[in-house]
């Protein structure tokens, strides 16, 4: 598969046209991944719309590509949205790199009563910038033309309602009697929404508040996995689950 590259638009690109690359995209490409003239590229807007084509020009860290084929990726029904909580040791940033490249369209940071990392002040948006260039970084490792989009920063009381009408909760919980790989998503769900804890698990009054929104409990097995795994591995079951694997 060609190697794919990102940038911040593709608008009004048509077969036929050119489409360059320059900044980081392009000087990686020139300069680290040695792109030759002749060497055929996607390029993504990260928002779905991808293209493919020959590279014609080389510059010190530009190209420009010949397209040859435009296609655009719709986001699919239902979406999955990981809720993660803010963990120390950079578990929570393990989970969002496994989960954008397992498929995840969308991630939110959660302020977890039991979260020992916080984000306060200029960390809001410094963590949530971070958070928004490991998925980069992962969705074109996985060659994915969809970039999930980072939402802002909520806290438990903001959570339910920050996730919009439609989307369908469900909370990862070890204690949970129902297994996730024998739940049924409801017919003509928009959205499923999964909620991580934190290193030391979701508060009980977090559970109850959750599960008082309409929230479902469920569990993947007979062992507890760590906040950086139990996203990605809960992604991976529905994505099976769904048909997309």
């Amino acid at each position: 598969m060609a190697s794919l590259y990102l940038v911040d638009s593709l608008d009004g690109v048509t077969v036929g046209g050119r489409v360059s690359l320059d900044g980081a995209e392009g000087r990686h490409a020139v300069s680290v991944a040695r792109v030759r003239v002749g060497e055929v590229l996607r390029i993504a807007d990260g928002r779905g719309t991808v293209v493919s084509g020959p590279v014609t020009t080389l510059g010190k860290d530009t190209l420009e590509l010949a397209v040859e084929t435009v296609e655009h990726q719709d986001t699919p029904r239902p979406s999955l949205t990981l809720v993660q909580a803010l963990a120390k040791g950079g578990r929570d940033e393990m989970a969002v790199q496994a989960a954008t490249e397992i498929g995840v369209d969308r991630v939110v940071p959660w302020a977890a009563a039991r979260s020992v990392s916080r984000w306060d002040g200029p960390k809001v948006e410094k963590g949530r910038a971070r958070w928004a260039a490991i998925a980069h970084e992962a969705a074109k490792q996985a060659v994915r033309p969809r970039v999930p989009a980072i939402a802002p920063l909520v806290t438990t009381g903001q959570l339910v309602p920050a996730l919009g009408v439609g989307a369908v909760v469900v909370v990862l919980d070890p204690t949970a009697t129902v297994r996730l790989a024998a739940w049924e998503p409801p017919s003509g769900v928009d959205d499923i929404a999964l909620v991580v804890g934190p290193e030391g698990g979701i508060d009980g009054a977090e559970l109850d508040r959750l599960e008082a929104a309409g929230a479902v409990r469920v569990r993947l097995g007979d062992s507890v996995l760590r906040t950086s795994t139990a996203g990605p591995a809960a992604l991976a079951v529905l994505q099976a689950r769904l048909g997309r694997w």
